[in-house]
């Protein structure tokens, strides 16, 4: 699930959530440190083999964290981390107490893995108040000046061949319509809606931008063309199946158009995004509520 599921008024809950946990850690540190220091008796929760699950930042973490994070690979990342921490700690705490020293090497190691804790934390944190500062209000997708250093991050990967990336130009058809026929509120209403049911339905690191009005720009990672194709689809059949309700009368149903390109290496961002632009052109000509892919043809 991705992090732009999480409306703005959950936000400060969650971050401050995540605040309470980097003090936990700090302070479970602060004691271990102590109980090394000045060679005191370990505690018999830090020896367990669910000593990760026992601290405060466990318990948070496996039992009261938020359900709308705990898909997310920081998220998952995090608790990978926090176990292997434990483990690095059971293992000095039982040199201590068998009276043996401790190794520069396994100090290191324990050292280490406190700080990747730390560092997911953070990341984790800052990636949910980077959405706060960036979310468009009404459709909590990533607005339009957040969108091309976000693309040109992806397409520095895409040099790199760490991953290829597809991004498509998502228009709502006869949005004018809506706002026309039921108004401007229930326009927002639809257009709410339907970015809710896009971020609901990518997978945990791929992105929404508001582009513009109706249009919305999809940045799917780790993705080439066909699979692209098939992520776009299911987005459309979705929306064209959604029964929207605005409040009176009867429900709003819409569809879409969808243009699909893939992050280029050799040209500019904006050319692809140019590229995707062009390709929902071409959809809409078509007879719209389809996807179409770039085609040199279409310059």
């Amino acid at each position: 699930m991705p992090l732009s599921t999480i409306s703005t008024e959950e936000l400060p809950a969650i971050l401050s959530q995540l605040d309470q946990a980097i003090y936990n850690h700090q302070q479970w540190y602060d004691a271990i440190s102590r109980t090394l220091v000045c060679q005191l008796p370990a505690n018999e929760l830090d020896l367990g083999n669910d000593a990760h699950r026992k601290c405060l930042l466990g318990q948070w973490y496996y039992n009261n964290s938020p359900t709308k994070i705990r898909a997310h690979p920081g998220f998952i990342a995090l608790g990978e981390a926090h176990e292997h921490m434990h483990k690095q700690a059971a293992h000095i705490l039982g040199m201590a107490r068998a009276g043996m020293a401790i190794t520069t090497t396994d100090y290191d190691n324990f050292a280490n893995s406190l700080q990747r804790v730390r560092l997911q934390i953070l990341t984790l944190s800052r990636e949910l108040e980077d959405i706060q500062r960036n979310a468009d209000p009404l459709t909590r997708a990533s607005n339009r000046i957040h969108m091309l250093p976000k693309l040109r991050e992806q397409q520095e990967l895409v040099k790199r061949g760490v991953h290829r990336c597809c991004i498509a130009m998502m228009d709502l058809d006869h949005f004018k319509l809506v706002n026309d026929t039921r108004g401007h509120i229930a326009g927002d209403q639809v257009l709410a809606a339907t970015a809710h049911y896009i971020i609901d339905h990518l997978r945990p690191y791929d992105r929404i931008f508001r582009f513009g009005g109706e249009e919305f720009l999809i940045c799917m990672l780790h993705t080439d063309m066909k699979d692209g194709q098939e992520l776009a689809e299911r987005l459309r059949q979705g929306i064209a199946e959604m029964a929207i309700d605005v409040g009176s009368g009867e429900p709003v149903h819409v569809t879409a158009s969808f243009g699909l390109t893939l992050l280029e290496s050799s040209i500019s961002v904006e050319q692809s995004i140019d590229r995707a632009d062009k390709a929902m052109y071409a959809a809409k000509s078509e007879g719209r509520n389809r996807v179409c892919a770039w085609e040199p043809s279409m310059e």
